[in-house]
């Protein structure tokens, strides 16, 4: 069946404006997605209807708010597969997701000398946490070189991994090149030595469905904002062996069992590692969103995103003085790109005075803009609401573009 973009659109409300007097081209579903009416009516129904704290409340709305924010978590469970869902912990989203594990596992299991690997072109949110445990442990972090196309160096992580590597943390799409990375190769080879893998998931669970059970994942991480679900919420997936000997890393509410001033005993999963009220309304609509996602034909939708590229980096071929950044075999969602003889910033500028919506700069991962010797990029990244259309409305606004700044 053929993926109906035109319905899927009449579902987001804010696609329905005008910015500088042009219709809106929201090209910037990298940096955050737009929400679906489910999820808007989500949000509204919770703080109309059933406002109040979650767990032990004594009356009717807690109780609705309780099995709407627990159903959520299961929802999760659902949306990745996980086998238990006390392995799916509430967290602000990605960044936060990544500092529990590197905070938790790595101060309780990575030791002076151990090796954590990341790649090149990682997140800042993937590289500045382990350097922060290594700072700590006097482990070492080394980089995975990225290849000049923007695929992961396999040869060299082959030879990386043979090292006194005990973590792997590996983006499974990446946010600046649109790379999407062979995380069920590198889990396996990772799982040969001995060590642990946390895969960044924040880029690719919008554009094609993940299992972690079928990956084997240690952990997996990813943001609602990227996945059509509010700001502030995230989640962070991790194995139930793993999890139930890691420490928590926040004290408070709703994480402990009993406390005295003798000492402390503390909640089991899920609820060791959520401290303090949650954000209930954030989870309750993440569950819309998600919902959203899976009452999809997601075979449908991610042919049609392929497409949809395919379409985009056609264009990009036959636009003069644009050089893509990232040309990987495999992408999804990204064109980043720089025009001869213009800044990005200035490019980004142009394009919102047009009614065009794109992210320019380092895109959060300065590293990999390093190896390129370039400042940053204009990003155009897409999702399921996008058209050619879209793509036609970039093209056509970026030969305006040149023809002010070149």
């Amino acid at each position: 069946m053929a993926f109906d973009v035109s319905s899927v659109r009449k579902d987001f409300p804010i696609l329905d404006q005008m910015v500088h007097d042009k219709p809106l081209v929201y090209l910037d579903n990298g940096a955050t997605t737009q929400k679906p009416q489910t999820v808007i009516d989500a949000l509204d129904h919770y703080y109309k209807v059933d406002n109040s704290n979650v767990h032990r409340g004594a009356h009717t709305l807690s109780d609705r708010a309780t099995i709407a924010f627990e159903d959520a978590r299961k929802t999760v469970q659902r949306f990745i597969n996980a086998e238990h869902a006390e392995e799916v912990i509430w967290t602000r989203g990605t960044t936060e997701s990544i500092n529990i594990v590197a905070q938790s596992y790595g101060s309780a299991f990575i030791k002076k000398d151990d090796v954590i690997l990341v790649s090149a072109m990682e997140h800042h949110a993937n590289i500045v946490p382990w350097q922060m445990l290594c700072e700590r442990s006097g482990a070492i972090l080394k980089a995975i070189p990225v290849l000049e196309s923007g695929d992961l160096d396999m040869a060299a992580f082959n030879e990386l991994i043979k090292g006194n590597v005990k973590f792997v943390s590996l983006v499974h799409v990446s946010n600046a090149l649109g790379t999407v990375n062979p995380v069920a190769e590198v889990i396996e080879k990772s799982h040969a030595v001995g060590a642990k893998v946390l895969i960044d998931g924040a880029q690719a669970v919008a554009h094609f469905p993940v299992d972690v059970q079928a990956l084997d994942a240690d952990f997996y991480v990813f943001s609602g904002h990227k996945v059509f679900g509010p700001t502030g919420i995230g989640c962070l997936y991790g194995k139930k062996a793993l999890m139930d000997v890691m420490p928590p890393v926040q004290g408070g509410g709703e994480m402990i069992e009993k406390v005295s001033f003798a000492g402390t005993t503390y909640q089991g999963l899920p609820f060791k590692f959520e401290a303090g009220t949650p954000n209930i309304a954030g989870a309750i609509a993440l569950d819309a969103g998600l919902k959203y996602v899976m009452n999809l034909d997601r075979d449908a939708m991610a042919a049609y995103e392929d497409e949809l590229l395919q379409y985009a980096h056609e264009k990009a071929a036959q636009c003069e003085g644009m050089k893509v950044i990232g040309t990987a075999k495999e992408k999804a969602g990204v064109l980043s790109f720089l025009i001869e003889g213009t800044h990005p910033a200035d490019v980004g500028m142009l394009l919102d005075q047009q009614g065009v919506a794109v992210r320019t700069g380092h895109h959060c991962a300065m590293p990999i803009m390093d190896q390129f010797c370039i400042p940053g990029t204009a990003r155009a990244s897409f999702s399921i609401y996008n058209t050619k259309a879209d793509v036609d409305a970039l093209f056509n606004a970026l030969e305006k573009v040149k023809m002010f700044l070149l």
